[in-house]
């Protein structure tokens, strides 16, 4: 089963693919637009920013729009199409629900009617104990950042902003009631251009070009043969929305440092 957002067609139709050629996929639960959720991320970047970091992250949207969103369009294009021919697959036939919420009662009932070995979680919500619950072998986000460091939504685009290269990545975790908390069983990266591409588009590859090993983690957590990587000694931290001010200084560093750093982070 694969919970994501409806909007997002690297996941609904890029993901779909290769679950549905790796595994058996079940349904999608899709995710439309909602905007009490948009009015609560709203109010808690206020909370933890203040209104002027408020406005930093508002100038960084307008600016992601103007500047990057055509060019990030054109990339997901093509990578649907990659991924497509990648991992051949009929969704037509996967049955489908939208909801403006995962943990509600539709969504519920439907995930309920199909049994899934697996929930694939790829949504900006926080899975209620109701729905990842009912997963056999359990529920599992692929977070784009690394944890416990780079927790919450933005992983990557703090680590490149800190310099933190070797932390440019994603974590297959398995999902317990907390916020990016579970038991980690992956960590994996990829060669990025921090120069050139976007931090939508490098946290985007970080899942994309690691899917195999994705793929068979997951099929080991059902044999009972996958290990948890020990992550109790590290530094935890949730991190907020991305800030234009934050954004210019990363491109600033990144071409100073272009030399310096050579490619495939060393991910934990």
């Amino acid at each position: 089963m694969l919970i994501c957002h409806q909007h997002d067609r690297l996941d609904s139709i890029g993901l779909a693919s290769w679950l549905a050629s790796s595994m058996r996929l079940v349904g999608i639960v899709e995710i439309r637009g909602d905007r009490a959720r948009l009015r609560r991320a709203i109010r808690r970047e206020w909370d933890r920013s203040g209104t002027l970091g408020l406005v930093d992250v508002i100038a960084f949207r307008i600016f992601a729009r103007l500047r990057q969103q055509a060019s990030d369009a054109r990339w997901t294009d093509e990578e649907i199409e990659r991924l497509r021919k990648r991992y051949p697959a009929r969704l037509d036939d996967v049955p489908r629900i939208v909801v403006d919420n995962p943990n509600s009662e539709a969504a519920r009932v439907f995930i309920s009617g199909v049994s899934p070995d697996l929930i694939i979680a790829r949504c900006k919500f926080i899975l209620s104990k109701k729905i990842f619950s009912l997963a056999r072998h359990g529920s599992f986000a692929l977070h784009p950042g690394i944890c416990p460091e780079y927790r919450n939504s933005h992983g990557c685009f703090w680590a490149l902003a800190n310099r933190d290269l070797g932390r440019v990545g994603m974590t297959l975790l398995k999902i317990d009631s907390g916020v990016d908390t579970g038991p980690v069983l992956l960590q994996a990266g990829c060669a990025f251009d921090e120069v050139r591409e976007s931090h939508a588009r490098i946290q985007s590859r970080v899942v994309t070009e690691n899917l195999d090993r994705i793929a068979d983690t997951l099929l080991r957590s059902v044999a009972g043969t996958a290990t948890a990587i020990d992550t109790s000694t590290r530094a935890s931290a949730a991190w907020g929305q991305p800030r234009l001010t934050t954004y210019l200084r990363w491109k600033r560093a990144a071409r100073r440092d272009q030399h310096r750093f050579n490619g495939v982070p060393a991910v934990p």
